[in-house]
């Protein structure tokens, strides 16, 4: 296959039970990787993965640190399998911290204790109920910015995922998104979800967050990546520990700028792009932004197969 390579690694709401059941099966690297998780983070998140509850693995804190030991893990199949090194890496959100992992700019251990940071301290920046996130299908980015700052009325609303031309998540508190979502469907939008979140992430209700996480990045070493890494906050890749670290800050309550970073990483040539974690939502989204380009996902036996053999 022709063309440059980039692994692009999921986040929070691809998370299922039972997920990389039928990879670990074949593969005992799989639970090696979470079991070391689990060490860093005092918690048995292989059994929670496997077993639940649910709505335990739903929770914030819990479910960062499962998905990015599972993006990890694939990770680590593939290159055990002897697949192809990545020209380029990205995640959505939360996947980029896999990314940085990958990139070994950030060690394992401490990006689990990381993301388990990160996601405590977004449940706890807005109370339950105060803030939210709906998907919107069907209405152009600045047609949806326009309608955040008419619909605000004071509150926090702002457009949090921009996912792929025509589909924007946005984020606020519960009252602006209600009367957003009103505005949306007026508008002409083709669809509009309220989706089963929490925490309004991306978006200025995540500021508080984001300080008190800068201590904690503080903190941790980064290396200069070993391989490209493209950042959700500003479509950009950095080198030094610095500059990483303020990204990921600034990440916390700014917009994913998924469909910009898609589309920049083909600009560098990537032509293949491979996700690698449960579910196919960033293969979807690819496809949908840059149709000529090639999508694999890696996340059981059958994929990984498929995908070996394609690359």
């Amino acid at each position: 296959m022709l063309g440059s390579i980039a692994f692009v690694f999921p986040g929070q709401g691809s998370q299922s039970l039972g997920m990389l059941a039928d990879l670990a099966s074949i593969h005992p690297l799989v639970q090696e990787v979470f079991t070391d998780a689990s060490a860093a983070l005092g918690v048995d998140l292989w059994q929670l993965v496997q077993e639940g509850p649910v709505e335990r693995l739903n929770q914030t804190r819990l479910t960062q640190p499962a998905m990015l030991a599972a993006g990890y893990a694939v990770y680590r199949v593939w290159e055990e399998e002897g697949g192809s090194a990545p020209d380029f890496v990205a995640g959505h959100s939360l996947g980029e911290y896999t990314a940085l992992v990958v990139a070994e700019a950030l060690d394992f251990a401490d990006a689990v204790r990381l993301v388990a940071e990160r996601g405590r301290l977004m449940q706890e920046a807005v109370p339950e109920g105060m803030g939210g996130m709906a998907a919107v299908i069907g209405l152009g980015d600045d047609e949806l910015r326009q309608l955040c700052q008419q619909e605000a009325q004071g509150d926090v609303l702002a457009p949090a995922n921009f996912n792929a031309p025509g589909q924007v998540v946005v984020a606020g508190t519960q009252a602006a998104l209600e009367r957003l979502m009103e505005a949306a469907r007026a508008a002409g939008a083709k669809r509009v979800v309220l989706l089963p979140v929490s925490v309004p992430s991306h978006c200025a209700l995540m500021q508080g967050a984001a300080e008190a996480f800068r201590a904690l990045l503080a903190a941790t070493t980064l290396h200069s990546p070993k391989v490209m890494v493209v950042h959700n906050v500003d479509v950009q890749s950095h080198n030094d520990g610095a500059a990483i670290r303020e990204a990921l800050v600034r990440q916390i309550y700014s917009p994913v700028r998924w469909t910009e970073s898609i589309r920049y990483l083909a600009r560098q040539g990537a032509t293949t792009f491979l996700e690698l974690g449960p579910g196919r939502v960033l293969s979807g989204l690819g496809k949908r932004i840059e149709p000529s380009l090639t999508m694999l996902h890696v996340e059981d036996g059958k994929s990984l197969k498929t995908a070996l053999e394609a690359v």
